[in-house]
């Protein structure tokens, strides 16, 4: 008796595991990377909720292919190692089909090397530095010539500025696009006394000295700017401290490439308004599919006072393009959404359509922002039309000759035009 006991619960333990499988190939699973906890948590966590909103509008559409999306979310923490080590348990545990995340160039650089192992798909919706094409990466966010470079040409050209403070994290996003930006300012004539350069610990809290210093540079009798990659809740006390110090945007304008509109919702923006941002979106932009989307994003959060911003615009347009390569290749193996992703079309939420190219990056708008006391953007410079992003930098000697093309036949993302090879990851 009691073996016939033992052999029916093993048996209905089987049906269980098998049912329970079956269901899970009913879904595609749609891994969630992005840093609940820790120091970037401030940027990451509105990302995750993004992706978990797209999913659910998604399903209610159908899912695709006639599957439910299932998502799978993990938290590596701010730790950057830990991006690795989730990103494989994502691919091999939890058998997803695509991963949307990173924040910073320090945790994507450190998911590289596993998701090319293992043949993943990633979206990574947030500028960064360039001088990277992966087969296995699809890049939403801005590229240096989608933000630094027409930033710059703003405060030159309409600021009048001279004298530069290239301020940032210390990592390698910040570093590489100072690199770039020194270039193109010596270019254009800058003498390198002009320039000041400066680092700070993920995290920094303590800005009083730093302040002081810029303040002193700005005090030479040219125009000077801040040109800001700081990154995380180190954004949090710089600001308090230019607002301590009095500097206002009149005196010395901070444009920033990683301020948005929801690292401003945890700061008084009074001291702050006239700095500026650049970006790619601002959810002060008025057309149908931004107030769609901000309303969406108000009712799926439960919360009138969450604001939008631009990496949640660049996984939006990431997520709808994947779709549309998933029902485009009639499945979602990696290597064949990898190729019915070149030339996807998808609207953005500025009123233009986002084209992902061959070289696995976005044609983008580029508009330049002033923080108002609400601590939206009001739009003050905008490009006339869409500009492609460029993987490789046409002001780094080393870059220049590169390019990056996933399509027959050059297939590779570090092409050099001169000497006709292939030095990177390729097919």
């Amino acid at each position: 008796m009691e073996l016939k006991k033992i052999i029916k619960a093993t048996a209905i333990t089987l049906s269980l595991a098998v049912s329970t499988a079956a269901m899970a190939a009913d879904t595609i699973k749609v891994g969630v990377l992005h840093s609940l906890s820790g120091t970037m948590a401030i940027s990451e966590t509105t990302l995750k909720d993004t992706v978990l909103m797209m999913v659910e509008e998604q399903n209610k559409k159908g899912g695709v292919l006639g599957k439910q999306l299932e998502a799978v979310v993990v938290d590596p923490a701010s730790d950057w190692p830990l991006f690795a080590e989730k990103t494989r348990e994502l691919i091999t545990q939890e058998g997803v089909d695509v991963i949307f995340g990173c924040w910073t160039s320090v945790s994507r650089k450190s998911v590289l090397p596993v998701i090319e192992e293992l043949n993943g798909l990633m979206f990574y919706p947030v500028q960064y530095e360039g001088e990277e094409s992966s087969k296995n990466v699809f890049y939403t966010g801005a590229a240096p010539n989608q933000q630094a470079i027409p930033a710059v040409d703003y405060l030159m050209e309409d600021l009048e500025v001279e004298r530069w403070i290239l301020a940032g994290t210390d990592y390698v996003y910040p570093r590489t696009t100072n690199k770039i930006l020194e270039a193109y300012l010596l270019a254009k004539g800058v003498s390198k006394d002009d320039i000041m350069i400066n680092y700070t610990p993920f995290g920094h809290s303590d800005w009083q000295s730093i302040v002081s210093d810029i303040k002193k540079f700005g005090s030479a009798g040219k125009k000077t700017a801040v040109v800001s990659t700081i990154n995380g809740d180190a954004n949090v006390p710089f600001y308090k401290e230019l607002g301590n110090q009095g500097v206002s945007a009149e005196d010395i304008p901070v444009v920033a490439f990683s301020v948005g509109e929801e690292e401003l919702s945890g700061i008084d923006t009074k001291p702050l308004v006239g700095h500026l941002a650049a970006w790619n979106y601002f959810q002060s932009v008025e057309n149908d599919a931004n107030e769609a989307f901000i309303k969406s994003w108000k009712a799926f959060i439960k919360n009138d006072k969450r604001v939008t911003n631009d990496p949640m615009e660049a996984t939006y347009i990431g997520f709808n393009m994947w779709v549309k390569a998933v029902e485009k290749a009639g499945t979602t193996d990696v290597d064949a959404v990898q190729q019915a992703m070149i030339g996807i079309e998808t609207p953005n939420l500025t009123g233009g359509m986002a084209k992902m190219h061959k070289n696995h990056h976005l044609s983008k708008p580029v508009l330049i922002g002033e923080i108002q006391e609400d601590g939206q953007f009001e739009v003050v410079s905008e490009t006339d039309g869409l500009v492609p992003g460029d993987a490789w930098s046409d002001f780094l000697p080393g870059s220049k000759d590169i390019i990056a093309d996933w399509t027959d036949p050059i297939k590779c993302g570090n092409y050099n035009t001169q000497s006709k090879t292939c030095s990177g990851q390729n097919y």
